[in-house]
């Protein structure tokens, strides 16, 4: 009883810090509250998540990279997660005004519509991740985004709101132990429909197969290779890649070749790859925090 009452205190402590600091940015403004932001995370990132996880990290990637190259991934890193963390106030005006993402590659969403097929788009934690599903339903692709509820059961219902008004009105929550099922019995039922769905896939799960990540094994997420083989579904990389500090260009890539001779653990190699392609075309402004080699 006295853990559990510790950390409700601690939940209550983080709201009440990461919502002074939303209203901060809010009277700051978007251009102002961004570069608060990079400087904030940069001087304190290292409170929340440890620094040794995430040079482990980068070393598991980057095995022979100098200790300054190191250093200027991790704070590039910071500076990035905390104009992440500010843009959630400003998420209606990333959403309305079209000069701040520029969208690379436009004829692609006209010939994924044209394939009449349901589409997985699948990527990872990225510049300003959240903006990629604004963009693809923007695109009038009616998707449907899974996210991980926060742990912080006071903050989580606050992201969601923000997430359902600005980014994606259909959100599914995945299933964490202890936290219900409710999200995938939806899940499976927007399956049965065919509806488009929206993932990130590079994260740690506590379930799913041992496949290859950077030639080390790491517990990868089924979902997509299941939709594949079994569900007939598109499987589309997209890429989000922050510029200039405050804009963003993103891309959609062509679709996985699945074949008749591809198993699950094939697809999700195939998907892997092309998350480590993501990656090192854009290592900076990856968030390196999680245990993706965790198994």
């Amino acid at each position: 009883m006295t853990l559990k009452i510790l950390k409700t205190f601690k939940y209550f402590l983080e709201a009440v810090f990461v919502l002074t600091l939303f209203i901060l940015f809010k009277l700051l403004g978007h251009k102002i509250s961004s570069e608060v932001g990079c400087f904030l995370f940069k001087q304190i990132g290292f409170l929340f998540r440890s620094n040794s996880k995430i040079l482990s990290n980068i070393k598991n990637v980057y095995p022979n990279l100098e200790n300054k190259d190191k250093e200027k991934i991790v704070e590039d890193m910071w500076c990035n997660y905390g104009r992440t963390f500010s843009e959630y106030m400003f998420l209606n005006q990333l959403n309305q005004n079209s000069s701040y993402i520029k969208i690379i590659n436009p004829e692609k969403f006209l010939e994924l519509k044209n394939e009449n097929k349901p589409i997985l788009f699948f990527s990872g934690h990225f510049a300003n991740f959240e903006l990629m599903a604004m963009q693809i339903y923007k695109a009038g692709f009616d998707i449907h985004a899974l996210y991980r509820p926060l742990n912080n059961y006071f903050l989580d219902p606050l992201m969601l709101y923000l997430r359902k008004k600005y980014i994606c009105p259909n959100q599914i929550p995945k299933a964490i132990p202890g936290r219900g099922k409710e999200g995938t019995k939806t899940l499976l039922s927007k399956i049965k429909e065919g509806k488009h769905l929206a993932i990130m896939v590079d994260q740690k799960v506590s379930q799913g197969l041992v496949v290859d990540f950077f030639n080390k094994p790491s517990l990868t997420i089924s979902i997509p290779a299941t939709l594949s083989l079994k569900h007939n579904y598109l499987l589309v990389p997209v890429r989000l890649k922050r510029f200039d500090k405050y804009f963003f260009k993103f891309v959609i890539d062509e679709p996985l070749k699945i074949s008749s001779n591809d198993n699950e653990k094939s697809i999700l190699l195939k998907m892997n790859k092309k998350i480590e392609e993501i990656l090192l075309d854009n290592p900076n402004q990856w968030i390196w925090t999680h245990s993706r080699w965790k198994l």
